[in-house]
């Protein structure tokens, strides 16, 4: 993190100053005997990784793409307004990656946000969701996919995703299908899944022409699915965390804290590091200002040597809905 005159202040592999500006401000988080400050800066560039989906016949990756490892969440913004608000605040602060779902019901706020951001839109990163279970044929796929991009008022976005597997076993091929003509008409560029766990991969072998470039899934300190998340890069695809922070539930654990306070960080910032350092792109949900700015600020935390002190918080904790475990 630097400065605005693009002094480095502080060596990040995940958070770069692009071009300088003017510092904007600084942020104080008083957490028990610690006080924490960063600075914040409209713009930065994430780190990236490169997701793309495998070919079954051939065994390549095809529609390679570049994809923010961290970025905002927003299930459970349902106040008018609310979701719109906090996709601009994130945005300015630096945020590239936001990620909706048509079921959240704010794929709308969504796209407004970003057409009032005065970004370009091919700096953003937007994912949304095949809503479950609503969408169980070929067809129901391709206008969901329509409805989405209509929502959003967007031409294309950037990552769909089958938001759980469907409950029919039978529909889960033809939505599938239905996912790759999405990708082959241009409306996404590229397709993944959510909520599956190693046996829905395993099944998608028997009917997939590519395979998901990325599954969606609950993981934490406290859920770390070191077996799931194997499972999804023997597929080709990355793993990508919600509920970092599992809801909320977690962030007063008295371990945690401890770590934290040893690593000059907060609770949060913690929690939100881990799951990206461990391979997983990370999306926390905040519709808080300050949260927002708070949860950007983990980019900048370094947790070497923790890693035994990070496996001890592994309880198999879910804090909500987990279709991984359905057959």
């Amino acid at each position: 993190m630097g400065y605005g005159d693009g002094t480095r202040i502080q060596e990040s592999r995940a958070l770069l100053v692009t071009r300088p500006r003017p510092l904007e401000g600084i942020r104080c988080f008083n957490l028990a005997t610690i006080t924490i400050e960063y600075a914040c800066y409209p713009s930065q560039r994430m780190e990236t990784v490169s997701i793309s989906n495998r070919d079954i016949t051939t065994g390549q990756q095809k529609h390679e793409i570049e994809m923010p490892r961290f970025g905002l969440g927003v299930y459970l913004m349902g106040e008018p307004g609310e979701c719109r608000d906090a996709v601009r605040h994130a945005l300015d602060k630096g945020y590239r990656l936001i990620d909706t779902a048509m079921a959240y019901g704010n794929e709308d706020e969504v796209g407004e946000a970003i057409r009032d951001s005065g970004i370009p839109r091919d700096e953003i990163f937007v994912v949304t969701k095949l809503r479950q279970p609503h969408a169980n044929s070929h067809e129901e796929t391709l206008e969901r996919c329509q409805q989405s991009l209509e929502n959003l008022g967007l031409d294309y976005m950037d990552l769909y995703l089958v938001h759980a597997p469907p409950k029919d076993q039978e529909a889960r091929g033809p939505v599938w299908k239905g996912m790759e003509e999405c990708l082959s008409n241009g409306w996404t560029r590229s397709i993944g899944v959510s909520n599956y766990g190693a046996h829905h991969l395993d099944a998608m072998l028997s009917y997939a022409e590519f395979l998901p470039s990325v599954n969606q899934i609950e993981i934490s300190p406290w859920l770390q699915r070191p077996a799931l998340r194997a499972a999804i890069r023997e597929v080709g695809a990355v793993p990508m965390a919600y509920s970092p922070l599992a809801r909320g539930h977690k962030v007063d654990d008295p371990s945690l804290a401890a770590l934290a306070e040893s690593l000059g960080c907060t609770p949060a910032q913690a929690a939100i590091k881990w799951c990206i350092d461990s391979g997983a792109i990370t999306i926390p949900k905040s519709s808080n200002p300050s949260r927002i700015e708070e949860n950007i600020g983990s980019l900048s935390v370094d947790l070497s040597g923790t890693e035994s002190a990070f496996a001890d918080l592994e309880e198999s904790y879910v804090s909500g809905w987990d279709p991984t475990s359905e057959p």
